[in-house]
């Protein structure tokens, strides 16, 4: 969205609606009263022109049907004159000759058909806001690109004469250059960085999850090399997998979800599919929607929305499943306890061929490790044991605390008879349940060689 300042703070959107009939924009001025937009209400073409030319205008919502200059030849007009000024097109009748002439000279953003539905409507104007603002900021990076090749041109032809005086500026100046170069390449990830704050503004901070989400796919895209625009679908797919929730009341938001209400359950399993519809809008999001709408499919095929089974649910789909359950294990968004990432991972490796695919559980522990800087993660010979597996010999991989915290054992402890069952007891007496990460004893060769 442009962002016309006041002050050096960021104004409200302007947005204007243009209908020749009052009772249309009413309704339109009733729904957006309490959001954070100035309305402005114009009954015919010519007079939302004239309002152009006093002020400037983020988004424009034009009937399609008027007297005297339809809402096509408005748009086309304003698409000539405000380029900037987002442009949808408002109609009640199924003329695609019309809806052909706004997209193909007006280039509208969208089309919506009358009666609207309210939700849809605010979703729609949320998307173009966030859309036009990543355009701004594209553009803004593309400026400052230029004007920073222009003043290393002048550094360059006199770098000769003042090479040592000017050595630290033209590092610094590079470096700068270098940086609008990588924010240039990411400008058109910034609508899916939008979308995620809208998600995660409803949440408290102990309920968020979706930067979580993201740095844990973007460690995967790269121990995994994948290509640029894998890794783009991946992460806007991380980014906006839960878009879809943004019409959940906030108890429902920060609910687990195997305690939700019967009548709640309809709304959670169509999520990924909403998620979807969403974002199948803006052409460069299709193959990250695709991937969001497959996500809480199973590998035995009791996920949702479509129940699809086994290697029929796309690959994308399969990593961000284990990535969101990651996640949202830690933060009590599925079940009511909310673990630690040792048992939320445990938790995967138990529903392996369940819930994920068993071929990649591993590797995404592995991944993991990586997202968590854990290297016993990465140990063959690192195994997690109950208390009741314990033997003499074997070394604590971690250290070892109590349900409520305190430290039981350090790191490096290797294990005895009596200190195992004394672990056991305590154990019995907390009534607990403590998950022990033990590097086994190695093997002698000797004892290898005589055995094979």
């Amino acid at each position: 969205m442009d962002e016309h300042t006041v002050d050096g703070a960021p104004s409200r959107a302007t947005v204007l609606l243009v209908d020749d009939e009052e009772s249309i924009l009413s309704s339109l001025r009733r729904l957006l009263r309490s959001q954070p937009y100035d309305i402005l209400l114009a009954d015919s073409g010519a007079k939302a022109l004239d309002i152009l030319e006093q002020r400037p205008v983020d988004v424009i919502i034009s009937d399609a049907r008027m007297p005297g200059m339809d809402g096509a030849t408005l748009l086309a007009r304003i698409h000539q004159r405000y380029p900037s000024t987002l442009r949808i097109l408002l109609t009640g009748y199924a003329d695609m000759t019309l809806i052909a002439k706004a997209i193909n000279e007006g280039q509208i953003h969208r089309y919506i058909s009358k009666p609207w539905n309210d939700e849809d409507m605010l979703v729609t104007l949320r998307q173009a806001l966030a859309y036009q603002h990543s355009e701004s900021e594209r553009q803004r990076l593309e400026a400052l690109t230029r004007e920073q090749n222009e003043q290393l041109k002048t550094l360059n032809a006199t770098l000769e004469k003042h090479v040592e005086a000017r050595t630290a500026e033209l590092q610094q100046t590079a470096d700068m250059l270098d940086l609008a170069y990588e924010e240039l390449k990411r400008s058109y990830v910034i609508g899916t960085e939008v979308f995620s704050l809208l998600a995660n503004l409803r949440l408290p901070k102990t309920k968020q999850t979706n930067r979580q989400i993201i740095e844990l796919i973007r460690v995967y895209c790269k121990t995994h090399g994948l290509g640029e625009a894998e890794s783009r679908d991946m992460t806007m797919a991380a980014a906006l997998y839960n878009i879809g929730k943004l019409g959940w009341t906030d108890s429902m938001m920060t609910a687990p979800a195997d305690l939700l209400h019967h009548t709640e359950l309809d709304l959670y399993w169509a999520y990924p599919k909403q998620s979807e519809s969403l974002l199948m809008a803006l052409e460069p999001m299709k193959d990250a929607a695709r991937i969001i709408r497959y996500h809480q499919e199973r590998w035995d095929g009791s996920g949702f929305p479509d129940r699809l089974k086994g290697e029929a649910i796309p690959l994308g789909s399969r990593w961000l499943k284990l990535a969101v359950d990651f996640i949202e294990l830690q933060r009590g968004l599925i079940l009511e306890r909310q673990m630690n990432s040792d048992e939320a991972l445990l938790f995967i490796r138990r529903y392996a061929g369940k819930l994920y695919d068993p071929e990649l559980v591993e590797d995404f522990v592995r991944v993991c490790a990586t997202y968590l800087n854990d290297v016993t993660l990465n140990d063959p010979t690192v195994k997690v044991l109950s208390t009741r597996e314990l033997a003499a010999g074997m070394t604590l991989a971690r250290n070892l605390n109590a349900d409520n915290g305190m430290l039981l054992l350090n790191a490096g402890k290797v294990l005895s008879e009596p200190l195992v069952e004394k672990l056991i007891a305590f154990e019995a007496m907390e009534g607990g349940q403590y998950n022990v990460f033990v590097k086994l004893p190695e093997v002698p060769q000797a004892v290898v060689a005589a055995t094979g």
